[in-house]
């Protein structure tokens, strides 16, 4: 049964579609998450499905009795009531059963009590408790406790509490109401990892069904079976997980590509016919094919090759601007060569990072430690040590004393009790959760000025496209660049600095998947050391070799060697990997232990670049031979001119006879190449 259907769905601002003739359909029970880049029109599909906002184009059908529960991203409190009474809003039917329990009991105990009266509550008590009347509170508990709110926080006024709170007491109504279809914007953006895991675990029990947008990619890895990419090129639909979903888009992307390019050398193949024959005798045949060729040079170039599968041209029309009469020869041509696939990768940050020299082996020694500020103990660590080539992923709750832990290391912060001790040759960069390091008042270009004098304006700019800051871009001031934007100027400016070991603290905040996903190929290619701080799982899983664990409720920090996937079954008594606390003064495993994962990584990498690299020297080739093939067809052209009216000089035909041979020889080997790289 399908809970929403829409046809040819549309919402445009102005004359601006943010998005057009969708067909969706959202079955019963399913799990959808919507992904794409920042501000390609996710949260406004999100408010349209919810009823929050209306379409401007298309129709949407909501089964009956339908009840949706909508997460926005940020929340307008306009309630007085406590955190308790906002949860006890869904039970209000519930509470008037127990009020109604409660008077009928009170009716009970009078002496003189009617037997309607104890068969009345006898109905109304089997009722109450069917519906959970009697467990009511214990899920308000349960349900607040995952998100993370405490006992203390009951009785605080919605008002009072911050932004994430808010947006944390609103997800917790919405569980507690159970609607048949759950809307949720960036649902975690406020969790802890620990919250985050509950309200995944939640969320693969729910009975209904969900949609939801976040930057989770571990959270749409482990609960997801449908993925909608929003994209600038169109709307995608995939089954499946995150993963199945990276895997089916790689596979249409080259699938796509080799259609169209087959598309294009057909087209390529009728123009070169039409330039043989628009003089010659075939000229009424040949100003047909070229009528022809000119509307499908538009419709592509307008719609694309998947709009126009399966139309008619009078249906490809009604979506396009397509002029009647022909293009001219050479107009026809040109628009030919400069014809892209417009179905093609999204644009994507581009860069690396690279260790000028090498680290020792040795890259970080405590004796054991206790961090935090005079007066206050975060946290106390064992003896352990880092190893070059590592990456530790430092993991725990909100406020645990992570960040505090990164400027331990820097020496920024001194320890309450032991030491920290760095190793030799190291080249220390460090990504700061805050973006502190960016100067409000400056542009975009003088901050990455200020860490390589040596680069003039137009060097800054070719660098600054690698991370997407384009066109004026690149002059805007740092006090007005949105969160992702600040982040991949950190990374641009971080990139510079060819460290051999790296501080990274919330990296992926605020960056769209596409940006999260190269981050993480740049990191595996990374060949010195990491410590990672982050919310974001799906890149501790991809990267991490061990795990520095912190108990904020025993306030201890504990080493896990391994990855995070064996980190969480350890968690749960499953013995899949190995687990352990590093003893005292414990070496560092070696580098190929530590990077054996990243090195798997960084090969399956280097397989699909050669792959890459292979397809754009045949397509790089094909273009040479079909370019050379016309030149010698217009050259036999020639010379068959040539011998058909011969000139008196015989050295003057016996060069071109022998001119003809050699052409036409090359012609039939390039046509044999031709039709191998094909």
């Amino acid at each position: 049964m399908a809970l929403i259907t829409t046809h040819r769905l549309g919402k445009s601002f102005g004359g601006l579609d943010v998005f057009a003739g969708l067909d969706l359909t959202v079955p019963e029970g399913s799990r959808i998450a919507i992904v794409g880049p920042n501000g390609i029109g996710k949260t406004t599909l999100l408010r349209v499905l919810a009823g929050t906002e209306a379409q401007s184009a298309g129709s949407i059908h909501r089964a009956k009795n339908l009840t949706i529960g909508y997460l926005p991203q940020e929340t307008i409190v306009e309630s007085g009531s406590t955190l308790w009474d906002e949860c006890l809003v869904p039970f209000a039917g519930l509470l008037e059963q127990r009020d109604n329990l409660a008077r009928l009991e009170t009716e009970l105990s009078a002496p003189d009590a009617a037997p309607e009266i104890l068969e009345a509550y006898g109905v109304l008590q089997a009722r109450f408790e069917h519906a959970g009347g009697y467990t009511l509170e214990v899920r308000i508990r349960q349900v607040l406790g995952g998100l993370g709110f405490s006992c203390d926080d009951y009785a605080t006024p919605l008002i009072h509490l911050s932004g994430g709170q808010r947006t944390r007491a609103l997800l917790a109504r919405l569980l507690l109401e159970a609607p048949n279809l759950l809307i949720l914007d960036e649902p975690t953006n406020h969790l802890d990892t620990e919250a985050i895991e509950w309200l995944e675990s939640y969320i693969k029990d729910w009975p209904g069904a969900v949609i939801v947008v976040s930057h989770d990619r571990y959270l749409l890895d482990r609960v997801c079976n449908h993925i909608w990419e929003m994209s600038g090129a169109g709307f995608e639909a995939y089954r499946g997980n995150y993963s199945h979903y990276l895997t089916q888009r790689e596979e249409r992307w080259q699938l796509r590509s080799k259609e169209f390019q087959a598309e294009k050398l057909r087209l390529s193949r009728e123009m070169d016919y039409i330039k043989r024959n628009i003089a010659a005798q075939n000229v009424a045949q040949s100003r047909g094919r070229l009528r022809r060729l000119s509307r499908q040079i538009q419709a592509i170039e307008q719609i694309g090759l998947d709009a126009m599968r399966g139309k008619t041209w009078m249906e490809i029309s009604e979506d396009t601007q397509i002029a009647t009469g022909a293009m001219s020869v050479e107009e026809a041509e040109q628009r030919l060569k400069a014809l892209r696939n417009p179905l093609q990768r999204p644009r994507h940050l581009k860069f690396k990072l690279r260790a000028a020299q090498r680290s020792g082996n040795k890259v970080l020694n405590t004796g054991g430690i206790t961090v935090g500020y005079p007066g206050k103990t975060l946290f106390t660590a064992p003896a352990f040590a880092l190893g070059r080539t590592a990456c530790a992923a430092l993991v725990g709750p909100n406020g645990s004393g992570k960040t505090t832990f990164l400027r331990t290391i820097l020496g920024r912060i001194a320890p309450l009790a032991g030491q920290v001790s760095l190793g030799a040759s190291l080249d220390i960069g460090y990504f700061a959760q805050a973006r502190e390091d960016l100067d409000p008042g400056k542009t975009v270009a003088d901050e990455i000025q200020s860490v390589a004098r040596h680069m003039l304006l137009p060097d800054v700019r070719d660098y600054l496209a690698r991370y997407l800051f384009t066109g004026e871009d690149v002059f805007k001031q740092v006090e007005v660049l949105s969160g992702g934007e600040r982040g991949r100027l950190a990374l641009a400016k971080l990139a510079l600095g060819n460290a051999n070991v790296l501080l990274l603290d919330e990296p992926t905040n605020h960056l769209d998947i596409p940006s999260q996903e190269m981050l993480q190929n740049v990191l595996a290619d990374f060949e010195g050391t990491i410590i990672l701080v982050s919310h974001d799982r799906y890149l501790i899983d991809a990267l991490a070799t061990q795990v520095w664990e912190i108990d904020k409720r025993e306030k201890v920090l504990r080493v896990f060697e391994g990855t995070y996937s064996e980190y969480r079954a350890s968690r749960v008594g499953a013995a899949s990997g190995p687990a352990a606390q590093a003893d005292s003064g414990g070496e560092p495993a070696g580098d190929d232990g530590h990077a054996l994962k990243r090195e798997a990584f960084r090969k399956a990498r280097q397989a699909k670049n050669r792959e890459i690299a292979d397809e754009r020297r045949r397509q790089a080739r094909l273009a040479e031979v079909r370019s050379r093939i016309a030149a010698l067809e217009d050259d036999l052209t020639r010379l068959t001119r040539t011998l058909a009216n011969p000139p008196n000089d015989r050295a003057s035909i016996q060069s071109a006879g022998e001119e003809y041979l050699r052409a036409e020889t090359e012609l039939e080997a390039l046509l044999e190449e031709l039709e191998g790289l094909e």
